[in-house]
């Protein structure tokens, strides 16, 4: 039994730290991941990248949120079918809310709802 409790004591440390998920909502630019990478945040963001992040979107690229210095990896029945749902929002500002965690460093975010932000 003793064993049992320190085995998922154990299990709890290395499991429980980055793997709860949080329900809020992110506030930011819908990018495609690669540009955001390749061209950093201020261009990827920018209204005249808008076009082509919603080309990207159509073939299927991950997409991130990105505000207040963060990155979130969009996840979800919002990314299927080649991000059908998320095209119209790619490239424009945006409230996300959906499960948020960490991962390996990164934020991911699993989008239940969006909404085009004011």
């Amino acid at each position: 039994m003793r064993k049992l409790m320190l085995g998922l004591a154990a299990a709890t440390l290395a499991f429980g730290t980055g793997l709860s998920a949080e329900t809020k909502t992110v506030t930011g630019t819908l990018v495609d991941v690669m540009c955001n990478t390749k061209q950093g945040a201020e261009k990827a963001t920018a209204a005249a990248h808008a076009d082509c992040a919603a080309a990207c979107a159509k073939k299927g690229s991950p997409l991130a949120v990105v505000g207040d210095g963060k990155l979130y990896e969009v996840t979800g029945a919002w990314t299927e079918n080649k991000n059908a749902k998320l095209i119209e929002f790619a490239g424009h500002k945006v409230e996300a809310t959906g499960d948020v965690t960490e991962k390996d460093g990164k934020m991911i975010i699993a989008v239940t709802s969006i909404k085009m932000a004011h």
